[in-house]
């Protein structure tokens, strides 16, 4: 054994290079692998030191139909021996900012020792947390919103814009004196207690409800399920450089193989040797690649935080941490990977050391057999995929759809060329032609898991570009028709919404009001807007769906506009009644998207909401400004006259620039993965072609020596590489555009609750395909240069050999 296994490794002190390439290919897979799983690791520790910390565990909560609690059914509880917090949760205007406000018993929540550690990080004790001028708590980059509040502390685990507070503060702060939005059951109950039926039979249960510090780790798991899907992804192109390597290594070494059989070594002793080979190999790369992972996840982990923050609110901190989990991923994937990329050298040295003498050509050709074995794998693939969209349901089936899609297809590629070239042999009739196109069909075993490779990183580009790039066209057109206004004046109060409106009115510009209260459904958070009639909103608001006369239905018969989200998870359309409050139910004249929200949205008459509802608060004014005069000079009149600072008139143009800035860098690290992917597959192309040219030689030297020179041939290689490329390009366009359609109707539906319209970009298109015939022709060059810098002796040295 430890004869053999020497033996193998002194293979790699004559290539280096394919060493180089191997080793580098293994690390590059591990690399974007441990790269995402780092990124995960990271956000999820920071999820659970917030959820730990702040008791937003899977707690269960008793909530009201009627939207509210009166304390003294928390009394009855507690008296029952129960042992409950209350909750009370609310919009607060602060200092001109609306806020989430939560008001919590600081003696009984969960997330108590998190508060009262902060509080005694500035020398503050249990008692200023409870006693009058109580203290506010909120994330740091919330606090400059409550400068007014000498008494705020920094909490870090809460999300921003969200603050806690003592429950007798929240009940003053938001005006509902003895009310509560819920009660926490705490954990490790009192035994023998009387059931909940009997004491409170109003109220219902509900798992993790606890409002804005409900686990951060729900409503991100598409996020990381598509990073983590992405990493994947890269891991397995990247493998396909480690399998072209060693099944070359496999193929150089036949000669040691046939001696080491003739001197008596088994078989079982040689496939040994190649698995603690690959181990070895496995091992060294992996480390490697988790070091690089490390730098690249580092680098990516700042425009994930602000993904998060932005989109989720999640608490995710910017620096990086080394875990065991992701180290222990990166090291068992690499080493499965290897084993898998090892498997056809396995296959290989088993049939080599029982036939020696057969030829690696013959070997080497492509079947019809092994066209069927390609065609009924992407069957079986393809078929499997659909059925689990059909019978999967959530992310899961989606993603399960994708994979059997992508790698289905991927394996139609090598009978597809096959099929190409034996159509092109029957029309060709210039020799050489014949002879590259037959040449091509001959490398086809070798560079087809390359080639796959490559369809997959386009196809992939494709999908996410086009997702993208759609999502970022109908948010900018969206963000648009939801912001119709010049400008909006963030405002505290409703007295100083009318002043507003009445300034407007004075000076002939229109007003639009954003009045709004808080609900839920029985799912989940919902928020009701009122707005005034104004043209504007005819023209501008995007409907998915509406029936006749809808605006007028809005204004005069008290009807309602649902968000898409709404719509979706409580099976809502249009016509159908809905309990907007315990005693509010309307039907819904229409449905709109709503891209920037994961919660639930309806919009009704502002003369509906003012009827139906009390407690309604006012964030925001939009302005329209008269016939010529420009928005500058409306936001400066506005300054002046009601005396407002600069930074509470905003123009509208502000807004969207602000908006899609965040919405860009969203998709940096996805534009990330994209490009590292392109970039493995064309590493995984080059090694394919260096594992090709020792077995191309006995081809060439008989095709040189018939006149075709040197420089010709290696133009011919550069040609057949960009022919693969065009070929392998345009199967991928459609898979892409399929990558797409299920990314946006299928993937985001399950994610978010809304579907986005498919654009098509051809543009994108040609861009890429320039950059997939430079990967291909960079791929080539190295070989090609090979070529004709190649002496006539080694050419004719093949006619001398035993080849």
């Amino acid at each position: 054994m430890k004869h053999a296994l020497y033996c193998f490794l002194s293979h790699w002190r004559r290539a280096p290079l394919q060493l180089l390439l191997l080793i580098a290919g293994l690390a590059l897979a591990t690399a974007l692998w441990s790269a995402v799983q780092a990124i995960n690791s990271e956000a999820r520790a920071s999820y659970a030191r917030a959820v730990e910390q702040l008791g937003a565990a899977q707690l269960t909560a008793l909530t009201s139909p009627e939207g509210t609690i009166p304390v003294e059914t928390y009394v009855r509880l507690r008296r029952a021996g129960w042992q409950v917090s209350p909750v009370l949760e609310g919009t607060w205007q602060a200092d001109q900012n609306a806020l989430t406000l939560l008001g919590v018993d600081a003696l009984s929540y969960p997330g108590a020792p998190a508060m009262f550690q902060a509080a005694s990080a500035r020398g503050l004790d249990l008692s200023d947390v409870l006693t009058p001028p109580r203290l506010i708590f909120a994330h740091p980059t919330t606090l400059p919103d409550l400068m007014a509040f000498e008494r705020s502390i920094p909490l870090p685990q809460l999300p921003p814009r969200v603050v806690l507070a003592d429950l007798s503060l929240a009940e003053r702060l938001l005006d509902q004196p003895g009310r509560l939005s819920r009660i926490l059951i705490l954990p490790n109950q009192p035994k023998g207690l009387p059931d909940l039926a009997e004491i409170v039979p109003e109220l219902r249960q509900s798992q993790n409800s606890d409002g804005a510090l409900a686990d951060p780790q729900r409503l991100t798991r598409s996020f990381h399920l598509n990073l983590t899907a992405f990493g994947f992804l890269s891991f397995c192109v990247g493998l396909f450089i480690v399998q072209g390597s060693v099944t070359l290594g496999i193929e150089q070494r036949r000669g040691t193989i046939r001696t080491l059989r003739c001197l008596g070594v088994s078989t079982a002793t040689l496939l040994q040797a190649l698995f603690l080979e690959l181990l070895i190999l496995a091992l060294v790369s992996g480390v490697l690649g988790l070091v690089i992972g490390y730098a690249l996840a580092a680098l990516l982990l700042p425009d994930v935080s602000a993904t998060l923050r932005g989109l989720y609110g999640a608490p995710v901190e910017g620096s990086l941490t080394l875990r065991p989990t992701w180290v222990i991923s990166g090291l068992v994937m690499t080493s499965l990977g290897t084993g898998a990329a090892g498997a056809q050298a396995f296959v290989a040295m088993r049939r080599m050391a029982n036939a020696l003498s057969r030829s690696p050509v013959a070997s080497a050709r492509m079947t019809w057999r092994s066209q069927r074995i390609f065609l009924g794998a992407s069957a079986v693939l393809i078929a499997a995929g659909y059925l689990a969209l059909k019978l999967v349901p959530g992310l899961i089936g989606g993603f399960a759809f994708l994979g059997g899609t992508l790698l289905g297809a991927a394996l139609l590629l090598p009978p597809i060329l096959f099929a190409m070239s034996s159509a092109l042999l029957g029309v060709l009739r210039a020799p050489l032609w014949r002879w590259l196109v037959a040449d091509s069909r001959l490398q086809l075993p070798g560079i087809s898991l390359s080639l796959m490779a490559l369809l997959l990183a386009v196809a992939t580009n494709i999908g996410v570009g086009t997702m993208v790039s759609s999502f970022r066209l109908t948010f900018l057109d969206w963000i648009e028709q939801r912001l119709p206004a010049d400008a909006y004046v963030e405002v505290t109060s409703a007295t100083t919404a009318n002043q507003i409106m009445e300034w407007a009115m004075q000076n002939d510009a229109r007003a639009l009001p954003q009045y709004r209260i808080d609900s839920r459904t029985d799912s989940a958070p919902l928020r009701i807007y009122g707005i005034v009639d104004d043209p504007l909103y005819r023209t501008h608001w995007p409907l998915l769906e509406a029936e006749a006369r809808v605006w007028d239905r809005i204004y005069d018969e008290g009807a309602v506009l649902i968000s898409e989200q709404l719509a979706r998870r409580e099976g809502l359309q249009t016509g159908d009644q809905i309990a907007l409050t315990p005693d509010w139910t309307t039907q819904i004249a229409g449905i709109y998207p709503d891209y920037g929200n994961p919660d639930g949205q309806a919009v009704v008459a502002l003369s509906t909401l003012q009827a139906r509802a009390s407690g309604i608060t006012v964030s925001r004014v939009g302005v329209v400004a008269p016939p010529g005069v420009s928005t500058a000079d409306l936001m400066q009149r506005l300054r002046q006259d009601l005396n407002l600072t600069s930074d509470k008139v905003v123009e509208a143009e502000m807004i969207q620039r602000a908006s899609v800035a965040i919405f860009d860098r969203t998709f940096v690290v996805t534009g990330a993965l994209n490009i590292l992917t392109l970039g493995v597959a064309g590493f995984a192309l080059l090694t394919s072609f260096l594992s090709q040219w020792s077995k191309r030689l006995p081809h060439l030297a008989p095709v040189w020596a018939m006149g075709i020179t040197r420089p010709q041939l290696a133009r011919l290689e550069l040609m057949r590489s960009l022919a693969f490329a065009v070929v392998t390009f345009v199967l991928a366009l459609p898979l892409g555009l399929l990558l797409a359609w299920a990314l946006l109707a299928v993937i985001n539906v399950e994610a978010f609750g809304w579907r986005l319209p498919m654009y098509l970009f051809p543009m994108e298109w040609g861009r890429l395909f320039a950059m997939t015939l430079i990967v291909a022709a960079l791929a080539s060059l190295l070989p090609a240069l090979r070529l004709m810098r190649m002496s006539p002796a080694t050419l004719l040295g093949v006619f001398a050999s035993d080849r």
